[in-house]
């Protein structure tokens, strides 16, 4: 069985490089993974990709008693796990099976990595390197502040209409996870973009087209996932960042500076959607790495 033999398109790779930030490695592994898995099934019990619904907590466990008897490390098993997780979640989202089998598989607790971010300055690049005397242009430079000022997922951003956006109060509304509606605050210079974006730049893409979406394609339609994703690593080029650069990375920075600037945990949390403040918490460790930095360059006992 190889990657030809089961459900792998551009569209799940994409997944898992731009919503799941992973890199190229990674994704290759996570690929080698399913194939290793679906070999199994075929192998042990006649079973192939056409028969995905059948998947159950038995052919599960069995499967993860085999690769422990291959006698593969701890982090080896934890990434087996992630890269099926990952796949059902994935083909749950595309309605393509109803029912996640790895609900009942739990992940081994690991330490939280800290996410890539980029700094004010490099905030500053990025969004310099923009050229908004250009149409398309323009409504770029209008995505990354709305992305970056709000903290928005890029699920969240693409999915934003007109009527979401209240110039007058300075908010937008979008739905997270779960279909989770939150009212995030965008700052004065997010809005100024908005604004003018909506009332002159928005209309020249549309062009006699009609659409509730608020950021479009070149052709007038919504912007994908890929879309967006294409423009910023274009923008990062540009811009000489060498850091991994997703939107994530974006959403990240956003957290990043508003708690080294004073925020308080709880609103922050609001702002990302979590609905558990550990999962925000992760963003207090690079805070207060910066706040040692400062300590270790300012203190004269340091």
């Amino acid at each position: 069985m190889n990657k030809d033999d089961f459900y792998l398109s551009e569209n799940y790779i994409h997944y898992l490089s731009i919503e799941k930030g992973l890199t190229n490695n990674t994704i290759d592994s996570y690929l080698r993974d399913i194939v290793k898995f679906f070999t199994f099934l075929k192998d042990q019990f006649k079973l192939d990709i056409n028969a995905i619904d059948e998947i159950n907590k038995e052919y599960l466990l069995k499967y993860f008693k085999e690769i422990n008897i291959e006698g593969l490390s701890k982090r080896t098993q934890a990434r087996y796990i992630a890269s099926l997780k990952s796949y059902f979640k994935f083909l749950i989202r595309e309605n393509i099976i109803k029912k996640d089998p790895t609900d009942i598989i739990d992940s081994p607790k690991k330490d939280k990595k800290l996410p890539d971010y980029l700094s004010v300055a490099e905030i500053e690049k990025l969004l310099q390197v923009v050229d908004i005397k250009k149409t398309l242009g323009y409504r770029d430079r209008t995505m990354l502040e709305i992305t970056y000022g709000a903290g928005l997922r890029v699920s969240e951003l693409l999915s934003l209409n007109t009527e979401d956006v209240n110039i007058e109060l300075g908010f937008i509304r979008c739905y997270g996870k779960g279909n989770k509606e939150r009212i995030i605050p965008i700052g004065e210079i997010a809005l100024d973009f908005l604004e003018y974006y909506l009332e002159n730049i928005r209309p020249l893409i549309l062009k006699k087209l009609k659409s509730k979406v608020l950021f479009l394609n070149s052709r007038g339609k919504p912007m994908s996932r890929q879309g967006f994703f294409k423009i910023l690593l274009n923008y990062g080029n540009k811009a000489g960042i060498k850091k991994h650069l997703s939107p994530h990375t974006l959403r990240h920075s956003f957290a990043t500076h508003l708690l080294e600037n004073g925020a308080d945990l709880r609103s922050v949390q609001e702002m990302l959607g979590h609905s558990d403040i550990s999962t925000t918490e992760i963003y207090t460790h690079l805070s207060m790495k910066q706040i040692k930095k400062v300590y270790d360059k300012t203190h004269p006992r340091a």
